[in-house]
């Protein structure tokens, strides 16, 4: 069954000492998504960290929802920006190797 590599939301709050209506706000800010089987909420594994990150911005800085959502957002901005950075390095890089032979 799928739901083997899937982690119940209600344990993973139980284990953080969270709110099970932190995780679905999130998920209503479409910062996570939520996956519903068998009357049952999951997280996806790959989601851990990032909810993880969300939930000490949250609790330890003491940032609301609205300010993770931008943080995400920024956070995926750079992430695009460093990839793009990184191929058009490449491609320069190639072009200063064919002048130099």
């Amino acid at each position: 069954m799928k739901s083997k590599n899937l982690i119940q939301i209600k344990q993973f709050c139980l284990y953080h000492e969270i709110e099970n209506t932190f995780i679905t706000e999130l998920n209503n800010y479409g910062l996570i998504q939520i996956i519903t089987e068998e009357n049952d909420e999951f997280l996806e594994p790959e989601q851990l960290p990032t909810v993880e990150k969300m939930i000490r911005m949250h609790y330890d800085l003491k940032i609301n929802l609205e300010g993770i959502d931008a943080i995400a957002h920024l956070l995926n901005k750079i992430e695009t920006l460093q990839y793009n950075l990184n191929v058009v390095s490449n491609k320069l890089r190639l072009y200063e190797e064919k002048d130099t032979e």
